[in-house]
């Protein structure tokens, strides 16, 4: 699971607007953004730079199938 939409609604950003930056169509886009594919982890750390954040951010850790919370340095140490 990732948190592409959280962070593009936290910065004012479309997905349109990724997309866009991406050059991948929009429904690849909106794809990753409702959680029905996951991007590449190239994909992922270009999604993080185009919006200045750490990758981690972009991340959920799931357990049993439930969200639990982003990653963060304790769950990376």
């Amino acid at each position: 699971m990732n948190r592409i939409k959280k962070v593009l609604q936290e910065k004012g950003l479309t997905q349109t607007w990724l997309s866009a930056k991406l050059g991948k169509s929009y429904n690849m886009v909106n794809s990753y953004v409702q959680n029905r594919r996951q991007p590449s982890i190239e994909i992922l750390y270009e999604i993080a730079g185009l919006l200045k954040t750490d990758p981690r951010e972009l991340l959920l850790v799931t357990k049993g199938g439930k969200n639990k919370d982003k990653v963060s340095d304790s769950h990376t140490k």
